[in-house]
């Protein structure tokens, strides 16, 4: 008798022990669904260990819902604008004595954050260079010249740096997004001219409904312009918001609002990074980026982009 009820004993601390474990396994297989499917098709301990304790690269099928609105940038995501914004900054400063001024200064600001707007910065710039003469300079002068370099002048008949710019991802990738994306804007410090002028330039300007740009509001990292491109599509700022810029300004506008920032690598950088032999992300504007919270840094032309929104259903 005394054997018979140790058995039983045993039997029922067995099976209550297995009822805790089956609901251990329920609790982790709702907060870690991926992770325990994953390990439960391991024929090891440690692949369970691993895949639980382990914490994945987010990606747009697992860390995030999937995509209900795309937001983009222009300079930089859309528009390679190495030889006309850039290269305006520098024959700006250059045109008031402030030879020192390179791209690598302008990139250096740009990953400081708070220069949206090219204008400002130039004016920035200028009072940098000790040779600059910004005495009594105001921002409309500095204004005007940059506009002659990037707009062009007609009594000349010179040429403007904006002639030079180029689009940078496949106009049949935008198509696609389209389609899988109905809503989409342009966030950016451009004016609204210059932004019209580059869309219908590459045939864009039918994919966007909405563009958000420098005499609207608030440049980034204000979140304003990305809540004021929601608000336009009729949608609350949030996670299935996906936002596409390569400065650290664009991130941080889009994830102060709770949208998903993503950072894109302008192709300058991704290129100088290539030739060093670093990956495409290892520049300072993209390593800025992600310290910024930005949830992935794409290659150039954002191909990968297309894994954020599936395709609608036939």
């Amino acid at each position: 008798a005394p054997l018979f009820c140790q058995k039983v004993k045993t039997d029922a601390l067995l099976q209550a022990v297995q009822c805790m474990l089956l609901i251990i396994w329920w609790i982790l297989l709702f907060l870690f669904p991926s992770s325990l499917l994953v390990a439960a098709s391991s024929s090891t301990g440690n692949t369970i260990h691993n895949s639980i304790m382990s914490p994945q690269a987010p990606t747009a099928a697992s860390s995030w819902p999937a995509g209900t609105a795309l937001l983009l940038d222009m300079d930089g995501v859309l528009a390679e604008v190495s030889q006309s914004y850039r290269a305006a900054i520098i024959s700006t400063c250059k045109e008031y004595g402030a030879t020192s001024i390179t791209l690598d200064t302008v990139a250096e600001w740009k990953v400081r954050g708070g220069c949206n707007n090219d204008w400002v910065l130039s004016l920035d710039l200028i009072k940098l260079d000790p040779n600059g003469r910004s005495e009594g300079l105001t921002l409309d002068q500095v204004t005007e010249t940059f506009e002659r370099f990037y707009q062009g002048d007609p009594a000349t008949g010179t040429p403007g740096m904006c002639d030079l710019e180029t689009l940078i991802p496949r106009h049949e990738l935008m198509v696609e997004l389209k389609r899988r994306c109905p809503r989409m804007a342009i966030v950016t410090g451009r004016p609204r001219s210059d932004c019209d002028k580059f869309l219908k330039l590459h045939k864009l300007d039918h994919l966007f409904d909405v563009c958000v740009c420098m005499e609207d509001g608030p440049p980034k990292p204000d979140p304003f312009p990305v809540k004021r491109a929601c608000e336009l599509l009729a949608m609350d700022p949030g996670p299935s918001v996906v936002f596409v810029g390569d400065t650290p300004d664009d991130i941080r506008a889009s994830v102060s609002v709770n949208c998903r920032g993503i950072g894109v690598a302008t192709p300058e950088n991704a290129k100088q990074s290539q030739t060093d032999g670093k990956p495409f992300d290892s520049d300072a504007l993209c390593t800025a980026m992600k310290s910024c919270g930005a949830d992935q840094i794409l290659e150039p032309g954002f191909e990968r982009l297309l894994d954020f929104f599936p395709p609608p259903p036939n």
